[in-house]
């Protein structure tokens, strides 16, 4: 580091020494410019730097600032495609929305004719269900009835019989059995003959 410093001074004091009589010989003498010779240097400078940058612009500006300009254009054509897509667009949608309103009543009207035939459908649906199962109600009660009755029939038959034997048997005597043998044989004997 210490020679670092050293070295920077060093050369720091040596520019000093060289420079500084270059300075002061300048302060002295007018400068180079003010002279006819330094103003025709001084335009000749300009007139070059000015070619060189106006060279520079036509060889390698042109094409880059028509490239650039047709890139622009480009974009410029395509937003206007692009805006005029949208306004197609927008038309379109404009028409959809203004007929919007006559297609949500179309649908609503569609909805409510649907729903009345539906209910109509479930109605008679239902009332033919409800035939239905009266009818085999009304067949089941039948049912029910003549088997109840078929049953009354048995039980009276039952009773009648259990009446009868039980009066029978109360009735019948040693002699009763042998006048109604008898009463049988005599009718055997006349549907013989």
């Amino acid at each position: 580091m210490k020679r670092l410093l050293s070295a920077f001074g060093f050369l720091s004091v040596f520019l000093l020494v060289v420079v500084l009589p270059v300075l002061a010989e300048e302060r002295e003498k007018p400068p180079p410019t003010e002279s006819g010779m330094g103003l025709v240097f001084r335009w000749l400078n300009f007139a070059i730097v000015f070619g060189a940058i106006a060279f520079v612009a036509v060889k390698w500006g042109g094409p880059y600032f028509r490239a650039k300009a047709e890139e622009t254009a480009g974009k410029i054509a395509e937003g206007a495609r692009a805006r005029e897509a949208a306004e197609r667009q927008r038309e379109e949608i404009r028409k959809k929305l203004a007929g919007l309103g006559d297609e949500v009543t179309r649908l609503r009207a569609a909805a409510k004719r649907d729903a009345e035939a539906e209910a109509k459908r479930v109605r008679e649906m239902a009332h033919a269900e409800s035939e239905k199962i009266e009818r085999a109600g009304q067949m089941e009660i039948e049912a029910a009835r003549r088997a109840a009755h078929v049953e009354l029939k048995a039980l009276a038959a039952r009773l009648a019989v259990e009446r009868a034997e039980a009066l029978l048997a109360k009735e019948m005597t040693p002699q009763a059995e042998t006048a109604l043998f008898r009463t049988f044989v005599a009718e055997l004997e006349r549907s013989v003959n």
